[in-house]
């Protein structure tokens, strides 16, 4: 009898180190696939003009090899041209309206989804499922679709128009988007996990239906509030297409946009590939800055959300 529970024991084991090993590769080929688009962005960043001519393409420079230049001529003025006198990639201005359409559009939505997710969660009225089901039925729908849809709005509020001033952009970029209803589900699922008891308890006491959320749901529900703020602000970061749509001019633009036209030749139409990396590399560092630094919070709140249907 003892030698079968050995034997059983050691199958037990050897399996047990299978599993972890296959795991571990299977985490580690998914990190080398996520890692090398960021590992190549930083090599061709520091790559010369030569360099990037090599054939094969080379994978690892030597640090006598590194093109710093390719960060210093981002600030460097123009000396002709139609943009004279300014920078050849103006960062710092396409930062200042990121960081402005980030904060306008995650403050909104954080708004929306706190207060829909508390009214799908706590608030008993006629049709409330049969809501909650057509929205999260709007989750099947590709985002792409609603964009004609919102510019043909954004075109009829007199938005898009040639002389469209800041305030207007402003607008047009972070109204459509100030909703989601991945957001609404997500902390919908954390506040139904917040025992009914503290309700009761507090209506007793007097208190509203808006206090108690203040006072109780919010607290609670921080973590993964906290989440959505990151996940909001980094998505708002890396905009693309409908920021390009509703902007007429390159000083509205965001960064996202701005690496995409700013570093091609307009006669011969060849791209300046090192600069345009320094560039990608330079908008990357504050989007892991804000992750590495609230990673246990989203990972937190991501643990705290989805288990209570």
């Amino acid at each position: 009898m003892s030698d079968v529970f050995v034997i059983n024991e050691k199958a037990y084991r050897a399996k047990k180190i299978l599993s972890n090993v296959a795991s571990y590769a299977f985490l580690t080929l998914v990190a080398v696939i996520i890692l090398v688009p960021f590992y190549w962005m930083l090599l061709t960043s520091l790559k010369s003009q030569l360099l990037m001519e090599e054939i094969p393409p080379l994978l690892w420079l030597k640090p006598s090899q590194w093109q710093l230049s390719n960060y210093s001529s981002l600030f460097a003025l123009v000396q002709s041209g139609p943009r004279a006198g300014s920078p050849l990639f103006p960062f710092f201005t396409y930062l200042r309206n990121t960081v402005v359409v980030s904060i306008i559009t995650t403050a909104g939505t954080t708004i929306t989804t706190i207060l829909a997710a508390y009214a799908f969660a706590r608030l008993n009225f006629k049709g409330r499922d049969v809501v909650f089901a057509i929205l999260l039925g709007t989750m099947m729908v590709p985002g792409e679709i609603f964009i004609l849809t919102n510019f043909l709005t954004i075109a009829k509020l007199g938005l898009y128009t040639w002389d469209q001033t800041y305030g207007q952009v402003l607008i047009a970029m972070t109204v459509p988007f100030m909703t989601s209803v991945f957001y609404t589900f997500y902390l919908r699922q954390t506040f139904k996990q917040i025992p009914n008891e503290l309700y009761y308890a507090a209506k007793v006491d007097g208190t509203s239906d808006f206090g108690y959320l203040l006072r109780v749901m919010i607290p609670v529900a921080s973590p993964t509030i906290v989440t959505i703020i990151i996940l909001n602000s980094m998505g708002a970061w890396s905009a693309y297409v409908w920021p390009a749509m509703v902007t007429m001019k390159d000083e509205y633009r965001l960064v996202s946009n701005g690496l995409r036209g700013a570093f091609t030749d307009t006669g011969s139409g060849r791209t300046d590939f090192g600069q345009q990396m320094a560039a990608a590399t330079l908008v990357t560092v504050p989007l892991l800055i804000l992750f590495f630094t609230f990673r246990k919070q989203i990972m937190r709140g991501v643990s705290r959300s989805g288990i209570k249907g």
